[in-house]
């Protein structure tokens, strides 16, 4: 009995100790920084038309999470972000040489919007969206957009704060999320003429609308979207200015728990004007896009519209004013 004893001593003894370890090994490893990389050449030039759709994809990805309060693109506390991947807070991206993306390339700036993997070799992990999809049009655009002279892009001299990731966001880094290979072809534009067509590349591709859609940050699939878990589904976890818990909503074509007993105006509102289908307001995260095109919202609408449905009763309750649960609103 007692060689029993000790041995399951010395086996939990081992475990804690493996467990340390790895621990240890997570934290001193930290976010992975890889070799600099061979960049290939990309050019950007500017054109009115450029940075006039580099402005409305920017007013969706960029301009959301990198504004400060000061209306300048110095970077913030992502608050919105379940506290499950750390402290995150984006970058400076003005003009600024030495705080913001001033002295990067085109090229640089191509391969890192693609693949995640800055000039030096550093990663940043899944708080940063990877355009793997976005046409080289469209990233040209975004491009000459990050080019111009955009006042919210003037040189600021604010540096960029560092994110302190969790150890779970440096878990993930080990096991799952790792830097997207930049495409060996070119990537064309989409046929705006066939609606399904172009609105998965709106969904998937130019506006990421799946990646707070679907079910956990944790199990994106960046490389092939309608991979990733529950895929439009909902349900994945944010926080509201209030620094509450709020489910993010189905939008399969779900009669019961999704969209599917929308009508294209309902969805229209909500994308517009952010409101349901019973005239609420949406609460932040979601915000009005009002710079989508009413094509492009068909379009969208059009492609939920062939996604597998999810039933998926994301939990929605809430109170507009006091931001707590209350009753329930689709």
């Amino acid at each position: 009995m007692k060689k029993i004893v000790r041995f399951l001593l010395y086996t939990v003894l081992l475990v804690i100790v493996v467990a340390g370890g790895f621990v240890g090994f997570l934290q001193v490893r930290g976010i992975p920084k890889y070799d600099a990389p061979q960049i290939p050449e990309f050019k950007a030039e500017a054109t009115p038309e450029r940075i006039v759709q580099g402005t409305k994809i920017a007013s969706v990805q960029c301009m959301v999470c990198h504004k400060d309060s000061n209306n300048r693109l110095t970077g913030r506390f992502l608050s919105e972000l379940p506290d499950n991947f750390g402290k995150i807070y984006s970058a400076n991206i003005t003009h600024s040489k030495e705080h913001g993306i001033g002295s990067w390339t085109d090229s640089e700036l191509a391969y890192f919007l693609r693949t995640g993997v800055r000039k030096n070799g550093q990663y940043a992990p899944i708080y940063m969206p990877k355009f793997a999809h976005l046409s080289d049009e469209d990233l040209k655009s975004v491009i000459a957009w990050l080019r111009s002279d955009d006042p919210q892009l003037q040189a600021t001299e604010k540096p960029t704060t560092p994110p302190v990731p969790s150890l779970f966001t440096k878990f993930l880094c080990l096991v799952a999320f790792k830097p997207l290979p930049y495409p060996t072809a070119p990537i064309a534009q989409p046929d705006t003429t066939n609606a399904i067509a172009y609105g998965k590349y709106l969904v998937t591709g130019r506006y990421d609308c799946y990646t707070c859609h679907s079910a956990d940050f944790a199990k994106l699939n960046m490389q092939d979207p309608e991979k990733s878990l529950g895929y439009c589904q909902g349900g994945n976890t944010m926080l509201t200015l209030a620094s509450n818990k709020i489910y993010t909503a189905n939008i399969t074509p779900d009669e019961k728990t999704g969209i599917g007993n929308w009508t294209e105006d309902d969805f229209r509102s909500a994308m517009h004007e952010s409101k349901n289908k019973a005239g609420h307001p949406l609460r932040f995260p979601m915000l009005p896009y009002t710079a989508l095109t009413d094509n492009e919202v068909h379009a969208i609408w059009q492609y939920l519209r062939t996604v597998p449905k999810i039933e998926n009763d994301v939990n929605r309750q809430y109170n507009i004013d006091l931001d707590v649960p209350q009753t329930a609103s689709k």
